[in-house]
């Protein structure tokens, strides 16, 4: 396969959840599109793997803003759309979340439901009512302007904003605790409503509110779902339907270089074994750090590309341990789908303990069989630990430290979990993985083993990103990316609706050129 093969309209560089979705909208409008990815099969993180007999998830804890059949949110609308939402079995998620912290100030079990919520929160809480139900009121504001701006694919009025969503734009430059702090929110009503935090993996001093208020409501009002089969069942049907429409996938082939001509404009890629391939527009689903430091031509990227680039934090690291448990969760006493423990409510505190392998003790656990019992063998569950690593700690373990840490780091998630629980699981452990930092690093290309993009505080938040997809796509034209990198930050919803606003958008840069 060496040489020079046909051109392509759009070529997409990963398969994971940006890169399948930026190519459907791409094919769907009629144009010719290659999607490269460097392993052999799609997905990225969002994939299985068996142990025994045992198939886990790889990454996926639950899909918010999906919403049911008859009440859907934006994520199935969009995977309507797609043409993929057919293709997919759902099940629901029973609870919101199950809120531990190791100092034992808490142990709270929070419903979907706005108004069960509210009602639970005012049992934990007496007297936060009326804040809550503001919060959710400024939450909706939220969503319904994050939904204008995708309908505009970014390119949002100024005036119509200030018009209809006046407070989306007061809120825009406020922390998540510096809004909760207006409403008046009591301080342990606060602490039970930020569990969410480290799926943002950024601390709620420095967290946007429209982050975190979009997150939330969406969770909150359309509930929590996995796939059945599950996340690597969304990959599979979104390879399937970009084959439907004559799309083009190449596993087992890795990007080594994007091609630019004689004027600096990009001109194709590359690949491991000297094939090349031409196309004007690419869409990235990788780190723009990856795209510019490595796969451009360094005379190509301009100074302000890099200063851009650099300017940006690397979000959470990842580390997960996988459990095949021979017993039923009943057995083991397992009763919630989805645990947050930390050993403190205090986001900041907590961010900073997890900045060091040795201080991290975070986990937030999953149990899939308590909202879909046949997910594994008959008489036995699953669950999987995962912690974020909020600074590169884990580069200073040594090769010959390597295996001892990732044992250790999963020695202290098991401890802490039936510590505070009261679940005896360590007996009825049946198969184990451990996937640290460098797993990822290796499986899906991600710098320093990063699960979370970019971290979205201060001038990198939500809005920002959202006001600045125009000068992004200026950076290097013909170039946009897709997934937890792009602009609507990390996360399995977010990475869907940036992957389709990319393939959206590059299909209105062809037509463009076409004038």
């Amino acid at each position: 396969m060496d040489g020079t093969i046909k051109n392509y309209d759009v070529i997409v560089i990963g398969s994971g959840n940006g890169g399948l979705t930026a190519a459907i909208p791409v094919l769907q409008a009629g144009r010719s599109c290659l999607l490269v990815e460097k392993h052999n099969l799609p997905g990225g993180f969002a994939t299985s793997f068996k142990r025994g007999r045992f198939e886990f998830e790889a990454s996926l804890h639950e899909l918010n803003d999906f919403g049911s059949a008859q009440d859907p949110g934006d994520i199935r609308t969009l995977f309507r759309s797609l043409g993929v939402e057919d293709k997919i079995e759902w099940i629901r998620i029973p609870e919101a979340y199950h809120l531990i912290t190791t100092d034992k100030k808490y142990d709270c079990i929070m419903p979907f439901g706005i108004d069960a919520f509210v009602d639970k929160m005012e049992e934990y809480v007496p007297g936060s009512r009326k804040s809550m139900e503001d919060f959710f009121a400024l939450c909706n504001e939220v969503r319904d302007a994050q939904t204008y701006s995708n309908k505009v694919n970014g390119e949002t009025d100024a005036s119509y904003m200030k018009k209809h969503f006046p407070n989306f734009i007061k809120a825009g430059s406020y922390s998540v605790n510096e809004v909760l702090d207006a409403l008046h929110m009591p301080k342990e009503a606060q602490d039970i409503l930020n569990a969410y935090w480290c799926y943002l993996g950024v601390d709620c001093d420095r967290m946007s509110f429209l982050h975190y208020g979009s997150m939330v409501i969406r969770y909150i009002t359309k509930d929590a779902w996995m796939p059945k089969m599950k996340s690597h069942e969304i990959s599979l049907a979104m390879e399937t339907r970009i084959r439907e429409l004559n799309g083009d996938i190449w596993y087992n082939s890795e990007v080594t270089e994007i091609l630019c001509d004689d004027q600096g404009k990009i001109s194709g890629i590359r690949l491991h074994d000297g094939t090349e391939v031409k196309s004007r527009h690419i869409i990235a689903d990788c780190s723009p750090h990856v795209v510019f430091g490595r796969l451009l031509p360094a005379k190509a990227v301009s100074e302000r590309a890099v200063r851009a680039t650099n300017a940006r934090t690397f979000a959470g690291r990842g580390f997960t341990l996988f459990l095949g448990l021979n017993k039923t969760a009943r057995e083991l006493g397992i009763k919630s789908h989805n645990y947050f423990i930390y050993d403190t409510a205090d986001s900041v505190r907590q961010y900073h303990l997890m900045e060091k392998v040795s201080t991290n003790h975070v986990q937030a656990t999953v149990c899939l069989n308590n909202a879909y019992p046949q997910c594994s063998p008959e008489g036995t569950c699953m669950m999987y630990f995962t912690t974020l690593l909020t600074s590169d700690d884990w580069a200073n373990v040594s090769d010959e430290d390597y295996f001892l840490m990732k044992d250790m780091v999963a020695e202290d998630m098991i401890q802490v979990f039936e510590r505070e629980t009261g679940c005896a699981i360590r007996d009825a452990i049946e198969e184990i993985a451990i996937a640290s930092p460098t797993t990822y690093a290796r499986y899906c290309g991600h710098p320093q083993g990063v699960i979370y993009g970019y971290e979205t505080c201060d001038w990198d938040s939500l809005m920002p990103r959202m006001m600045m997809m125009k000068e992004d796509a200026e950076l290097f034209p013909g170039l946009r990316f897709a997934g937890g990198y792009a602009m609507r930050s990390s996360g399995y919803s977010s990475a869907y609706v940036s992957g389709d606003i990319s393939g959206r958008q590059t299909v209105g840069d062809l037509a463009k050129e076409e004038k």
